[in-house]
């Protein structure tokens, strides 16, 4: 018998000290490649959007794979690709944590949405108010302090 699954996680992250380095000019390539990685993982993707501070993904994980290992091949990869190709010259890598939210299935075109109103969300909010009124959303106790790499000098 095999194993199926139905978890849908929006995932959260930001730049290292929240340095504006995700400029328009090559997104579309990072998001593309990210998008191959998770397909060769055997996820799907539903929605990747950002700004230039930090990204928001909206997928699905194989069963035999591990939400962490998930993120950190993500992020290790697409930072390497990223200094590779110079896409981002500002570009110091990413934050070392993230934020992962379990999602109902009935929510995902919502999700998808919100992803992709980025750019016009973040008019108004600042992502570090986001991320906070995320975490507050889902009940997960935090310490301000400690969500952030102190800012870059």
């Amino acid at each position: 018998m095999g194993s199926y699954t139905q978890i849908i996680y929006h995932i959260v992250f930001g730049t290292k000290y929240r340095i504006p380095a995700i400029t328009e000019e090559n997104q579309r390539k990072l998001y593309q490649y990210i998008w191959g990685l998770i397909k060769k993982k055997q996820c799907t993707l539903y929605k990747i959007g950002g700004v230039e501070d930090h990204l928001h993904i909206l997928s699905s994980l194989h069963p035999s794979i591990a939400l962490a290992d998930y993120i950190k091949d993500i992020k290790t990869s697409s930072s390497s690709v990223i200094k590779e190709h110079n896409w981002f010259p500002e570009f110091k890598g990413w934050q070392i944590g993230y934020a992962a939210f379990t999602q109902n299935l009935a929510d995902k075109k919502r999700l998808a949405k919100y992803i992709a109103n980025q750019k016009e969300h973040h008019r108004e909010i600042a992502f570090k108010e986001e991320y906070m009124n995320l975490l507050k959303t889902y009940g997960i106790d935090f310490k301000e302090e400690y969500l952030f790499e102190k800012e870059y000098n």
